[in-house]
Formats: C-alpha cells, structure tokens, sequence
C-alpha cells in the first residue's frame, strides 16, 4: 500500500461467461484533505493523498491566495484522523490577506454561488492570455500517444485524472495524477512553480471534461492553451474565448475539436 493505492478484496462476477472469483483490485485513495492558512481551516478537499506539496502550492496559486512559490513559508503535510492536513504558512503580507478572505467565506451562503454579487464575482473578466506557441495537431496527437505512459496510478485503478504539461512538440515534461480533475490540475500547476517551469512555454493536457474552473485555473496559471480528452461546457469555451486561450477538446487519436483559438495558435 502506498498514499495513492491500496489493495481491496473484491469479488469478481462473471456477465454472460463463467469467471467468478475472489480478487483483489488495486483501488484509488480519495480521502478528506484539509487546508489551513496560518493555522485557520479555509477548505476541505477530497484528493488523492500524493504529491500534496505540488497540490498545496498549485491550490495556494489558484486561489489567489499566493502570487508565487516565495510567498509561501513552508507547507506542513500532515497525516490525521479520517485524512490529511495541509498548513500553508504564507508571508505575513499574503496571510493577513488570507484571513480576509476566510472571514468572507464564512459569512457567504453555503452554496458559494448564491446572489448576485457572487455570480457577478465568479463572472469577472480573467487576466488576458500573453503567453503564444505554436503547437499543431501532430504536437497534440504525440501528447495523447504518449500520457498513458505517464500515468502509473491511472494504470493501476482506472480511477483517477492526469494533468500534463507538454512542450510545443507534444512531449511530455511533467504529470501529476489525482481522483478529482480539478486537483490533478493544481497539483500540476504547483510542481511547475516548484520547479519553475514556465507555464507560457508549452500547453497543458488534461484526461477530463472540460468545465470552466479547468480553463479559469489553466489562464491564471499563465498558460496559453488547453487540451482535454472530454467535452467543454458552455462556460468553459466562452471563457477561454475571452481570455485568450487556445481550447481544444474531445482529443482523440484521430481528431479534436478546436473549441476556441482566437491567437491562432494551431499550426
């Protein structure tokens, strides 16, 4: 057993042929993982409990709540009863601005989309795309070919994400994996802060739908294009259209949708 997989006994039930027998199967781990900032509870996620430093980082980024890996102290990873914990420690200038942003988190409706300010919040323009690169379809079927590969807990449950960070060419340069798209994305996202790669200089695959939190996280992360193996909703290809951002999606070996590419991007 390791953070990412454990070994359940199950029984195997033979449909239209005989087959049936006692197994094990190698499963994925979904726990609660809770996030503090300077010792307050901000949220409680449920993720996989690997690489959560990157995951730390990358939700940090997302969140606002930091602008860089250097206005983060240190991360305090720690096991609990039923989970995990994540303390950030953030520079004081960041925490003070944290601990606002917890105190209008709890007097919001529980919902976290209720009213119109909060629609009107969660609606705001995003940062234009500034970043350009020229990836055409032969970058984006090398990436497909190639994530499986890259995907050791995915191989082993058929349960979880990946998020991949490619070059221009489609090679892949880092993956993180994880139960929720979401968080494979900022575990993605905080790994290349860590080990500071350049979002602007390639693009970012992704083993999921794509919903509009996937695009709004791809854009603030400074990257100019995203690929999903699923479908967009209606949110996400307006955003990513007015953002900037290069979407491409429902990639498969032998097509893609180019959803949005308003800095024609696709060579």
């Amino acid at each position: 057993m390791n953070d990412a997989t454990i070994h359940l006994p199950v029984e195997r039930l033979g449909l239209g042929t005989p087959g049936d027998a006692a197994i094990e199967r190698c499963v994925a781990v979904e726990a609660p993982v809770s996030v503090e900032v300077g010792g307050i509870a901000y949220a409680v996620m449920m993720a996989t409990p690997a690489d959560l430093e990157d995951y730390a980082v990358g939700f940090a980024l997302s969140e606002g709540l930091i602008g860089t890996p250097a206005d983060m102290r240190r991360v305090d990873v720690q096991p609990i009863e039923g989970g995990w914990a994540l303390r950030l420690w953030l520079t004081a200038e960041r925490n003070a601005a944290a601990l606002e942003r917890v105190r209008t988190r709890v007097s919001e409706s529980s919902c976290g989309l209720c009213g119109i300010a909060n629609i009107e919040e969660m609606l705001r323009p995003l940062p234009p795309v500034t970043a350009c690169i020229s990836a055409g379809r032969a970058a984006i079927a090398a990436a497909l070919a190639a994530l499986e590969a890259h995907q050791p807990i995915g191989r082993a449950t058929g349960a979880v994400h990946a998020a991949a960070f490619c070059a221009p060419d489609g090679a892949i340069r880092l993956v993180r994996e994880d139960v929720g798209r979401h968080n494979a994305l900022d575990k993605l996202i905080g790994a290349m802060a860590r080990a500071g790669i350049g979002a602007g200089d390639g693009f970012i695959l992704l083993s999921a739908r794509c919903s509009y939190e996937l695009v709004e996280k791809t854009v603030r992360a400074g990257c100019p294009m995203l690929v999903t193996i699923s479908a967009p909703t209606s949110l996400a290809a307006e955003r990513a259209a007015a953002a900037g951002l290069t979407l491409v999606a429902l990639a498969r070996p032998d097509a893609a949708l180019v959803v949005a590419d308003p800095q024609g991007m696709i060579a």
